[in-house]
């Protein structure tokens, strides 16, 4: 069964701002809880993310066990939107869909990614158990983070 996420967050920052902080596989390891182990393998320069890059990483998604998850960036309309699907790891889909809004605030950023698991009501069990709220967890990290980066009085 394919379960979708969503999110969104308004950041005090300008759209060149957020898109090269996003656009930078480099950054996803700074917004993501540390006892998932990420790790960008691919050595990237800060360059823009484009259509067809591939990325590898590590991750180790629970009881720390380490493994490879590689995505490929399947579209991206500069300073608007990127895609990024998951070519080898532990879903059976992940496709994150980026979006990025400039208005009289900043930049709202909205995140949706269709996600499925493998191993047919096995996944689903898992799912229920820990996966879902593992989702939530990391997204919530993500949120503190990014607010204490582009939201927080000191950045201001």
């Amino acid at each position: 069964m394919v379960h979708q996420l969503k999110r969104e967050q308004q950041l005090n920052c300008d759209i060149e701002t957020a898109w090269k902080f996003f656009s930078s596989a480099n950054n996803l390891s700074k917004i993501t809880p540390k006892d998932m182990n990420f790790i960008v393998r691919t050595q990237l320069e800060d360059d823009e993310i484009y259509k067809g890059m591939i990325i590898d990483y590590y991750v180790s998604p629970m009881l720390g066990i380490k493994m490879d998850w590689q995505t490929e960036i399947t579209q991206v309309n500069h300073h608007q939107n990127f895609t990024d699907f998951q070519k080898k790891g532990p879903y059976k889909l992940w496709n994150h869909f980026h979006e990025f809004i400039p208005n009289e605030k900043g930049v709202l950023i909205k995140d949706t990614v269709d996600y499925e698991l493998p191993m047919g009501f096995l996944g689903e069990i898992a799912h229920k158990i820990f996966v879902k709220s593992k989702l939530e967890h990391i997204f919530s990290y993500r949120y503190n983070i990014l607010e204490e980066m582009f939201n927080s009085k000191k950045h201001q």
